[in-house]
């Protein structure tokens, strides 16, 4: 397989050696961002809709919680006194009708170039000048935030791994505390989960979040969920009829409120527990219950849903800030059988929701 990197900025196409990789990208340049990817031979791409609904979400966050995180030219904008035409900005029709003209610009450019079997990773990077907007004494009109926005797209080549094969599930390490301004994603976050790097164990391929060593709150770049056995009175009492398979076990993840990325695969997983009767509860995975857990996956929009194979976690956790990963005594769980029956089951309803929410990529050629 090829692999190919484009990246249109500042009005310009750079391609191979020219663009920088996508992380180093993201690291040097401030803003909200998102990443999907094509499905289907690039015929479509994912929840493009979704995408784009949360990337205007953290735009509207960032500008109210750190405008620095958006764009350093927001220094002089207290995050503390918020300008009250902040919240009035018409984000949404600016940012579609912006992102959707760099798209054009660079996706023929990458469909030429990628090979069969290839699908395209999309990352879109909003960064905002908060105070050329205030420059307007409270009228913002669309084109006023057009001329705020610097959009950038980043599209690569992305070979997706087959669900259901035993040895393309995922190893995690608990290693690290959880992020700031976790209901938006931003650039920044590149940058500082560097630091945890140290820590990873050299089988393990994502690294999980955590602030006390005991409730798991994401991964790095994934949200993360346990499929837990229920014990038998609570089982009996909540069981459903067409599903007895499913009915002995609740599906559990962190909160938005504990502080984790409210991520579109996310979502799409609660709305496949509630279409199959799938028991779903909002609450982080404790580490010291993990002898009831039966299944566990990650979720991203590249991976779409990624069955676990290990989890290790420290076995003295206020010892991370001075370790490296060999210096740290590990304890660690297995899942045999993975994926199982409650992760089969919602990776296939997202499957099927990818296909009915399909966004023709067609549509910027």
């Amino acid at each position: 397989m090829t692999s190919f990197r484009f990246l249109f900025s500042n009005g310009v196409v750079l391609q191979g050696s020219e663009a920088p990789p996508v992380a180093t990208f993201l690291e040097t340049h401030p803003g909200a961002y998102t990443t999907t990817r094509s499905h289907n031979n690039a015929s479509s791409i994912l929840f493009w809709d979704r995408h784009m609904k949360r990337l205007t979400q953290s735009v509207k966050i960032l500008s109210n919680a750190s405008p620095l995180l958006l764009s350093e030219s927001n220094r002089t904008i207290n995050k503390q006194v918020k300008p009250s035409w902040v919240d009035s900005i018409p984000w949404e029709p600016a940012i579609r009708t912006l992102v959707d003209d760099s798209m054009r610009k660079v996706l023929p450019t990458a469909l030429n170039e990628r090979i069969e079997g290839e699908e395209l990773t999309i990352t879109v990077l909003l960064s905002v000048n908060l105070e050329y907007l205030g420059e307007s004494d409270g009228v913002v009109d669309v084109e006023r935030v057009e001329e705020a926005l610097d959009v950038h797209v980043y599209v690569g080549s992305y070979v997706p791994h087959e669900f259901g094969v035993p040895e393309n599930g995922a190893n995690l390490a608990v290693v690290g505390r959880g992020r700031d301004i976790a209901a938006a994603k931003y650039s920044d976050w590149v940058r500082c989960r560097k630091s945890l790097e140290k820590l990873r164990p050299p089988s393990v391929t994502e690294l999980l979040l955590s602030n006390n060593g005991d409730q798991i709150l994401e991964g790095c770049v994934t949200n993360f969920f346990v499929v837990c056995r229920k014990d038998n009175n609570e089982a009996k009492e909540t069981s459903v009829p067409d599903s007895k398979s499913t009915y002995s076990f609740e599906l559990q993840t962190a909160p938005i409120s504990d502080g984790v990325l409210t991520g579109v695969i996310r979502q799409l997983v609660i709305e496949a527990c509630s279409s199959n009767g799938i028991s779903f509860r909002e609450v982080a995975p404790t580490w010291s219950s993990n002898e009831i857990w039966e299944e566990a996956f990650v979720t991203s929009s590249l991976r779409i849903l990624e069955h676990v194979n290990t989890i290790c976690i420290p076995s003295i956790w206020n010892l991370l800030n001075s370790k490296t990963w060999s210096e740290i005594s590990w304890n660690k769980k297995s899942f045999k059988d993975a994926p199982g029956l409650i992760s089969s089951i919602v990776q296939k309803d997202i499957m099927e929701k990818a296909v009915a929410e399909a966004f023709p990529i067609g549509y910027f050629i």
